[in-house]
């Protein structure tokens, strides 16, 4: 009789293991995964693994490649799922972020401000100084760097590129009117002048080498445009999805990105700090003043909120899905500056592989 009770034991201390080792594989694959730095390494996931459908992979490569894109990358808890390069570019070739590298100078001005370097309530002058733009002084005054985050310095968006102060002109006070600009370069500026480090060094320092990423600040008509290979965009989506944490480090306040990642102002509901939100009632687009009802991408995941810029440069992180995808490439359509048809086109064929 007590050598079957030892049986029995032992059978049941391996069955307890085996439970809890499972649980542990488990749990551990839950787990957000990090490339290393500095490294060509990077875990996959195959969509069989996932009970994705693989069969409709291919159609999304093909309208990808139909529709001029350079690269494509689908993480999934940081995994890569897909990785495809078209044409001569690949996993070494750098490509312009355009204006989804705003959310790059959004990520840093929340570093500067956890770090006690600027405080983003705090009026532009207090970093600038007066004259700053060709407002009146007293309006000027009006123009927080929270306002040139979120779009709403009051300033017209009408004058083109130049941020110089003769072409910052007064239109609205400050908080009062939504207009895409790319006065929000100031903020680069801030920082530079409250660290007393350059704009480069200061972001290649606190964000660019903590999380691996390549690339360079590349002056461009009076502004500078970020360009870096498609696996250092996925990398900084991929800090995005994890909540501001790389590894066990912290690089960015997650209260920060939780207020840049949700509506920001009561003028345009699609538009946090830089980033647009996806799963709201209204929104507005760069160059119109007019209130479109809907989601910004209709068929896309509510929870969504994504990078773009110009010619179709996307960084779409949507965490109840856990993935982070981009798309980086010339125009697929038109010339635009952040929107287009191909973003709906294109999450009816992503929606289609999960």
């Amino acid at each position: 009789m007590s050598k079957i009770i030892y049986s029995l034991l032992i059978m049941t201390l391996c069955l307890s293991c085996s439970s809890e080792n499972t649980e542990m594989l488990s749990q551990s694959s839950d787990l957000i995964y990090f490339p290393p730095n500095n490294s060509a390494i990077w875990e996959t996931k195959s969509i069989s693994d996932l009970g994705w459908n693989q069969n409709r992979l291919q159609p999304l490569l093909d309208y990808l490649e139909l529709k001029n894109t350079k690269s494509f990358i689908i993480l999934y808890n940081g995994r890569i799922v897909v990785e495809k390069y078209f044409g001569t570019h690949s996993s070494t070739s750098p490509w312009y972020w355009a204006s989804a590298g705003k959310t790059l100078t959004t990520t840093i001005s929340g570093i500067a401000e956890q770090e006690g370097t600027i405080n983003i309530n705090n009026k532009v002058s207090d970093y600038l100084g007066k004259g700053w733009t060709s407002a009146p002084l007293a309006k000027e005054n009006l123009i927080t760097c929270k306002n040139l985050l979120t779009m709403t310095s009051g300033l017209n968006d009408a004058l083109g590129d130049d941020v110089s102060p003769v072409n910052l002109q007064y239109v609205a006070d400050a908080g009062s009117r939504w207009a895409y600009h790319n006065v929000y370069v100031k903020m680069q500026d801030i920082v530079s002048q409250a660290s007393g480090q350059t704009w480069s060094n200061y972001f290649n320092t606190k964000l660019r080498d903590k999380v691996g990423m390549s690339g360079a600040w590349i002056p461009n008509d009076g502004l500078s445009v970020y360009w870096s290979n498609t696996r250092s965009m996925a990398r900084f989506g991929l800090l995005m999805f994890a909540k501001g944490k790389w590894n066990s480090t912290q690089i960015i306040n997650e209260n920060y990105l939780n207020a840049a990642t949700t509506t920001s102002q009561n003028l345009n509901q699609a538009y946090g700090y830089m980033w647009w939100i996806n799963g709201k009632t209204s929104f507005r687009l760069p160059q119109s003043q007019l209130q479109l009802s809907g989601s910004l991408i209709s068929n896309a995941p509510n929870d969504m909120y994504c990078a773009l810029g110009k010619d179709d440069q996307k960084i779409y992180v949507v965490p109840s899905k856990k993935l982070v995808i981009v798309r980086m490439g010339n125009s697929a359509d038109g010339t635009n500056f952040a929107l287009s048809d191909f973003d709906t086109i294109l999450w009816q064929k992503i929606s289609a592989l999960y």
